[in-house]
């Protein structure tokens, strides 16, 4: 596991506490220290000689910083990236910016033959179980055939990494009526009541806000990134407010990141050393499943047709 050690607003203090969380709790996880020495040593100096064994250093002393939407090539994360791909690691975890990780990721591992749009993916602790909300970053076009594909990229998510079973999909709206909702939305609702879904999931139309907290009527809740993340952040504040999340589960401060060739978990710019450490456990979980190739699999067969006028292929042929 690559981890990008000066990702995050409080790096590398937490991204070296949350590390050192995750190493002494799984046993079977190895941790490559994408970082200055320095930084790597306040990990590896805290461990038994038996869990330093399970950790390697890859010296870089830069960061890509929150302004650089495409990180500079001697970047942490542009050297995590190149480290999963040259096999030096199975998976990246960042906390670092999102768009800079986003597009690290996309050039580096390139995308999926028929997805344009990466898009970030996080589980919410609903009241009525987990509901994966997408997009939550990746990408801020709510083009009507971006939000098609994503409940395609979403249903089969549900299934792989969660097994849910017949995920229910439904798109994010202001109201639940057909008709209602922006023109984008609108467009995007007519294309998934006939778009084929993964994992025998179905299509249940329009939802609302406050089904994503509740989770009674979908198991995945669609929109778009600029939506889903301010909506994301929303609901972590929330549950500050309520005194914590759910019982179900904590606050979704890692994200993971569908559409493109390898694993990657983007956490929370703000997360702290538990939400680091939950970042690095989930990209593990993922890669040991075979999330990412599983759920690329299950895209054959479900091409989504663009709405009628619109010239913009999101999905490759």
């Amino acid at each position: 596991m690559a981890v990008d050690l000066l990702g995050g607003d409080d790096a590398p203090a937490v991204v070296v506490d949350g590390a050192l969380r995750a190493v002494r709790a799984d046993p079977d996880l190895h941790l490559l220290l994408v970082g200055p020495t320095e930084v790597a040593a306040a990990v590896t100096d805290a461990l038994t000689p038996a869990q330093r064994a399970r950790t390697s250093v890859r010296p870089v002393r830069a960061a890509a910083g929150p302004a650089h939407h495409e990180p500079r090539a001697d970047s942490t994360v542009h050297a995590a990236v190149a480290a999963v791909r040259d096999g030096a690691a199975d998976a990246l975890v960042s906390a670092g910016s999102t768009g800079a990780t986003v597009t690290a990721a996309a050039l580096g591992f390139g995308r999926w033959t028929d997805v344009r749009r990466p898009a970030l993916v996080a589980t919410l602790p609903a009241v009525a179980g987990p509901v994966v909300l997408l997009d939550v970053g990746g990408s801020l076009e709510p083009r009507p055939v971006t939000l098609a594909r994503h409940a395609v990229l979403g249903a089969a998510y549900a299934a792989v990494a969660h097994a849910v079973d017949r995920p229910r999909v439904g798109l994010l709206s202001v109201g639940t009526e057909a008709g209602k909702g922006d023109r984008p939305r609108r467009a995007a609702d007519a294309l998934l009541v006939a778009a084929p879904l993964p994992c025998g999931a179905r299509y249940v139309g329009l939802v609302e806000g406050y089904d994503v907290s509740l989770g009674a009527r979908a198991d995945v809740v669609v929109t778009d990134g600029f939506t889903g993340n301010v909506l994301l952040k929303a609901i972590e504040g929330a549950y500050a407010m309520a005194g914590g999340p759910p019982a179900s589960g904590g606050a979704p401060r890692a994200a993971a990141l569908l559409g493109v060739a390898g694993t990657v978990v983007v956490c929370h710019g703000a997360a702290g050393a538990d939400d680091v450490a939950s970042g690095i456990a989930l990209a593990a979980h993922l890669w040991r499943r075979g999330a990412s190739d599983r759920v690329r699999a299950l895209l054959d067969g479900t091409a989504v047709p663009s709405p009628a006028g619109d010239r913009t292929n999101e999905v490759r042929p």
